[in-house]
């Protein structure tokens, strides 16, 4: 490693797709040279595992960490920013970007001039333009509204962004980083700016989300907020409930008051019960996966665990 210290550090996760990133360090490298130092975090990849040779070429200075195993995207951008806040304290900024070309490196220096103000902790960014299919953006936007009807807050960006130290230390101590790292953002009360960018294409190869991914990252991203989702469904069961027993002592009346229509009275009181019965259940499952979302996080302090070996590259070329 170089003897003076990089102007920012960039980190970001790699899984079985070592075309994408090489070309990303060549951008990286070529755009900023030793003022970049990159963390790249080998998420458990098999058939193409990611080592510093390949920063070594493109002549970028960085750190590569292979994992034992493939633990996931969010969990991977976790073990990066902590091993960034326990070994490189000395860092002014860090940047959080993918390595398949959708975040552009020459969007970087929007970010980070948007950090340097006093007032902002760390800086996101907000899609102007998307390069996704109709049904994506459709499920997007639905995703993001029930986001809003769950948690009561909104979310509009994701792993892109610019962090000052003291965000870093703080985002690496809450163990909701490990599920998912825009919620973790979003509950850290931050002071949080956005910057709006372009998003780019991928480099090389397909996206390895499928649907059933894309479904489970954003139930783990309301399930940062397991609590305020539980206050919320609970007062909608409570309201659904009350209602059904309003509904009920109302059949009760009408059939006594001989109003009801034969068959009418059981039928009534039957779906009333189901749907009270239904707002009971939906509650308590809600209380169980709250228990479950904590329970199932690592403690931060155990990131290294997850770590099979660290190589580094001198930014010299072999």
């Amino acid at each position: 490693m170089s003897a003076i210290p990089p102007a920012f550090v960039v980190v970001t996760p790699v899984f079985e797709d070592v075309q994408a990133a090489t070309r990303l360090f060549q951008e990286l490298a070529t755009t900023f040279g030793h003022q970049v130092h990159v963390v790249a975090v080998d998420d458990g990849s098999v058939r193409q595992p990611m080592d510093a040779q390949v920063m070594k070429t493109a002549g970028l200075m960085g750190t590569v960490i292979r994992l034992r195993r493939n633990i996931g995207h969010q969990r991977a951008i976790a073990v990066g920013l902590s091993y960034v806040a326990e070994h490189m304290q000395t860092t002014p900024r860090v940047v959080v970007m993918d390595s398949d070309g959708e975040d552009l490196p020459g969007s970087i220096p929007d970010l980070l001039e948007q950090l340097t103000a006093d007032d902002v902790d760390l800086v996101v960014a907000q899609r102007k333009t998307r390069v996704e299919t109709l049904r994506f953006k459709t499920f997007y936007a639905i995703y993001k509204r029930l986001f809003k009807l769950l948690t009561g807050r909104d979310i509009s960006f994701g792993n892109f962004m610019a962090l000052k130290p003291a965000a870093v230390k703080r985002l690496t101590a809450m163990h909701e980083l490990w599920t998912h790292v825009a919620s973790c953002v979003l509950a850290s009360r931050l002071r949080i700016a956005t910057c709006a960018l372009d998003r780019g294409p991928r480099y090389a190869g397909k996206s390895k989300m499928n649907f059933v991914g894309l479904a489970l990252h954003g139930f783990r991203g309301v399930m940062v907020f397991a609590e305020d989702v539980l206050v919320r469904v609970g007062i909608a069961s409570a309201l659904i409930g009350s209602l059904a027993i309003v509904g009920s002592l109302a059949s009760i009346v009408l059939k006594i008051s001989g109003f009801a229509t034969p068959g009418w009275f059981s039928v009534a009181l039957g779906v009333l019960l189901i749907v009270f019965l239904q707002t009971g259940t939906l509650a308590l499952m809600s209380l169980m996966l709250t228990g479950v979302s904590k329970a199932g996080a690592p403690a931060p302090a155990d990131y290294a665990h997850a770590i099979d070996f660290i190589e580094h590259s001198n930014g010299q070329s072999a």
